[in-house]
């Protein structure tokens, strides 16, 4: 595969890529340059690549729109494919001249010099996951726009919300018979339908992300973040999308890190004190937790203690930050170990999962109902062998006995 003396690839090529091009240089070991910096069009790339590289070289590249896509495409063909973090290449190579070809021959020569800052290059189902999270995301932010613009109008004509949820199905005819001008009327009305719109492709987004939560490798790992205070089903998948494979992180403080939820240090000279969080890390994932802590000190009697006494010294903002990091922590060992949380409490995972098993089909649940689906997922925890109902206000809902889903689940005897 490498060179046969010491294992290590006998040519090292940059990739500075564009939209619709690709600037290609190599060098040797000894930093020579074997491959001239040239210009390959994308649609030319796989030709190109088939025909000049081998398993005898290492590629880089660095993680930009269409990074995945030149990854997929190079790594089965060589040795080695390395994806850089850009701004950390710039700050180990910041150059006072920058061209493509330029970029190209600093990305292999830091290659060769094996200083190349890498990032995790995540399967194609974390990527799908982060896309979809990250589509919903940007759908809800448009929802809020078209939501402030209706509210907007309201406050210009000095009229009151009708009751209730104002954008409810049953107030659309309150809000387009409004006294307005026909001009303003006419930009209502297509808000109006432009939100509905836009509420409906949410709607489709949730539904998708319901499906992918009961097929591998998500269905494995949802249960052992539902039963977390704080977690729903979409708090769950942003995480898991954000973490991808919780065996990267050899610690807890690793996982931290990569959240941006550990503490930043000023160390200079004889001055030492600590700053807030770094929040250099994945920003969706430190922001979910934190959304999390919120309902966790509030619903969970653990997490409502530890915060309380957090705030004798702190501020809530910062206490919250402070729960967010613990719970974090806690994540990181419920999934290492597959383990239920120490302080979870059967009862109230168990509606979680009743929950969770109302807004999926028969065939999504593996065929089974929603009380055997409630006991299946109480069984991979570990939880609550003697429940037998869960009780949500004066309704009391059953949940199967162990032994009847057991018997339609036998791979679950084995894991135990």
């Amino acid at each position: 595969m490498f060179s046969e003396m010491d294992g290590s690839p006998s040519r090292f090529v940059g990739l500075d890529l564009h939209k619709e091009y690709v600037v290609v240089a190599a060098v040797d070991a000894r930093q020579q340059v074997l491959l001239k910096p040239r210009r390959i069009s994308l649609d030319d790339l796989a030709e190109w690549a088939e025909g000049h590289l081998g398993p005898e070289d290492a590629v880089v590249l660095e993680a930009t729109g269409n990074a995945w896509f030149v990854y997929d495409l190079l790594a089965p063909l060589v040795g080695r494919c390395v994806v850089a973090n850009p701004l950390q290449v710039k700050w180990i190579a910041a150059a006072a001249v920058k061209t493509d070809a330029h970029d190209a021959l600093r990305l292999a020569r830091l290659l060769a010099a094996n200083l190349i800052p890498e990032v995790w290059v995540p399967p194609k189902p974390v990527r799908e996951l982060r896309a979809l999270i990250a589509h919903r995301r940007q759908l809800v932010r448009q929802q809020t726009r078209l939501k402030n613009q209706l509210h907007s109008v309201l406050h210009r004509h000095h009229i009151h919300l009708p009751p209730g949820d104002p954008f409810a199905a049953r107030n659309q005819d309150w809000w387009r018979q409004l006294d307005l001008s026909p001009s303003e009327r006419l930009r209502l009305h297509q808000t109006l339908d432009t939100l509905a719109h836009v509420q409906e492709q949410v709607r489709q987004v949730e539904q998708e992300l319901r499906r992918l939560s009961t097929r591998s490798p998500w269905k494995e790992l949802v249960p052992f973040l539902i039963q977390l205070p704080g977690f729903g089903l979409l708090t769950a998948m942003t995480v898991l999308a954000a973490i991808g494979d919780i065996t990267r992180f050899p610690s807890a403080r690793n996982l931290v890190g990569y959240a941006g939820l550990g503490a930043g240090v000023h160390d200079s000279g004889q001055t030492h004190r600590g700053k807030g969080i770094t929040k250099q890390g994945r920003r969706d994932l430190r922001r979910v937790l934190i959304e999390a802590a919120w309902v966790a000190v509030q619903k969970s009697p653990h997490w409502k203690e530890q915060f309380r006494r957090l705030t004798r010294r702190k501020h809530p903002n910062v206490a919250i930050v402070a729960i967010a990091r613990k719970m974090l922590v806690a994540l990181w060992h419920i999934l290492t170990g597959r383990v239920a949380d120490h302080n979870a409490e059967p009862e109230r995972v168990a509606f979680k999962l009743m929950v969770w098993s109302w807004r999926l089909t028969k065939e999504q649940r593996g065929g089974l109902t929603s009380r055997q689906f409630v006991r299946y997922g109480l069984l991979r925890l570990g939880l609550g062998d003697d429940l037998t109902h869960i009780r949500s206000g004066q309704t009391r809902r059953p949940i199967a006995p162990p032994e009847e889903v057991l018997a339609l689940c036998p791979e679950l005897r084995l894991s135990s």
